[in-house]
């Protein structure tokens, strides 16, 4: 199974985020252990290293793209995906480059505590506590 996991799944886990970090890291976990197969655009991985960037050297930020490659595959972000999401309706432009990526990786889920901008995903949206507790179940 494919899900693309946005920023916030991240963060949760990264800063420990009550309530949310231990549904996101179940889900980062079940990509770590290979039963699923995690996708993060790397516009995602450039937004962490700007919200955590008081916190991150260059050490650090290296050290951070090792350990999610090894876990997550990395989606690039080419021209196509963002004049496709250009044309999109949605209010946020970043969220559309997921869809647009979620879609190119043909991904079952996006995988996101932010719903309410995916609401014209062509690809099912979950947060991960309902993705833990109805589809994981199954693996």
């Amino acid at each position: 199974m494919k899900l693309i996991i946005d920023s916030n799944i991240l963060l949760d886990v990264l800063y420990a985020r009550e309530p949310h970090v231990e549904k996101s890291l179940s889900v980062w976990r079940l990509c770590e252990a290979g039963k699923l197969q995690g996708f993060v655009s790397v516009l995602t991985f450039a937004n962490i290293v700007y919200i955590m960037r008081k916190e991150l050297d260059e050490e650090k930020i290296k050290d951070c793209w090792e350990k999610l490659s090894k876990i997550f595959t990395f989606v690039d972000l080419r021209v196509e995906d963002v004049a496709m999401a250009t044309k999109r309706k949605g209010k946020d432009f970043e969220d559309e480059l997921q869809m647009v990526a979620a879609e190119r990786v043909e991904a079952d889920y996006i995988i996101t505590r932010n719903i309410k901008d995916f609401k014209n995903s062509l690809i099912p949206v979950l947060p991960p506590a309902e993705f833990m507790d109805s589809i994981a179940k199954r693996l």
